[in-house]
């Protein structure tokens, strides 16, 4: 079975994850290991896995024209995107949705650990009221270019990295989480920051969750640079999956994930 697929049926894991946490334990089950109908292994390519996220309508739209997008997915669909977080050590957003959204990105709808938050942000434009920066006893982190100056509240980890061509290269965001010891990472959005991931071909998986909505016009969930013919396109064999009433794809991308390299330790 694929890595982190079959999400919906990883609710003992979760469970047991939390009772070990309440008690200042840590739950060290290893990848590979089953639990319930779902496996979590290390990735195919290095000891990283990485996961990334977007909620769209069936016309891969992610918000309406005026930017409304509170919610387009339905309670199954959103209870798998707070599985998901569950199951990973690290929740990464770029900083356009920190701002926008204004998101707590923690554990709510199902049991389970918090994971770290990370926003990306290169120019430092998040404010230091952001809810993500929020001191809640979870690790948190703002990856930016290295000359970025600017005040981060107190316990946020600042994580300066070398810009490429004008940006923060997705490769060097997992590394720089990696030698940290964040090894299952979830990019949870927005849509740029997953479309960069794809196109750098970072990603082990890709989920995607289908809402039974048709929006007619809005920001997409990807963007990916123009190619001339479908054979060029990306391969992504896919697994379904009925979330209510919204509908899970769960693509397995890692046969062209590029290496990162290896966690320094388990978080």
């Amino acid at each position: 079975m694929g890595a982190l697929a079959s999400m919906i049926h990883v609710i003992p894991v979760i469970q047991k994850m939390a009772r070990k946490r309440r008690h200042g334990q840590r739950y060290r089950k290893p990848f590979g290991a089953p639990v319930g109908r779902c496996r979590l292994r290390q990735g195919v390519v290095d000891e990283l896995m990485v996961v990334g996220q977007c909620g769209q309508s069936i016309d891969a739209r992610i918000a309406t024209a005026t930017g409304h997008s509170h919610y387009i997915n339905g309670e199954a669909g959103l209870a798998h995107l707070h599985r998901l977080r569950a199951l990973v050590d690290a929740v990464v957003v770029g900083v356009g949705t920190a701002i926008q959204d204004d998101p707590l990105l923690t554990v709510r709808r199902v049991e389970g650990p918090s994971p770290a938050r990370v926003v990306v942000d290169p120019n430092g434009r998040l404010p230091p009221t952001a809810r993500v920066l929020a001191a809640d006893g979870i690790r948190r982190l703002v990856i930016t270019a290295l000359d970025t100056s600017g005040q981060l509240p107190n316990g946020v980890e600042r994580i300066p990295i070398r810009l490429h061509d004008g940006q923060l290269a997705p490769a060097a965001i997992i590394l720089a989480l990696a030698t940290r010891g964040f090894r299952r990472i979830l990019v949870e959005g927005g849509a740029d920051t997953v479309s960069r991931f794809v196109a750098a071909r970072c990603l082990d998986r890709l989920h995607v969750v289908v809402a039974p909505i048709i929006l007619g016009a809005g920001r997409p969930s990807l963007t990916l640079p123009p190619i001339e013919r479908v054979d060029e396109a990306v391969q992504a064999p896919m697994r379904v999956h009925v979330l209510g009433g919204d509908v899970l794809l769960d693509c397995d991308l890692s046969a062209q994930r590029v290496p990162v390299g290896r966690a320094k330790m388990s978080t």
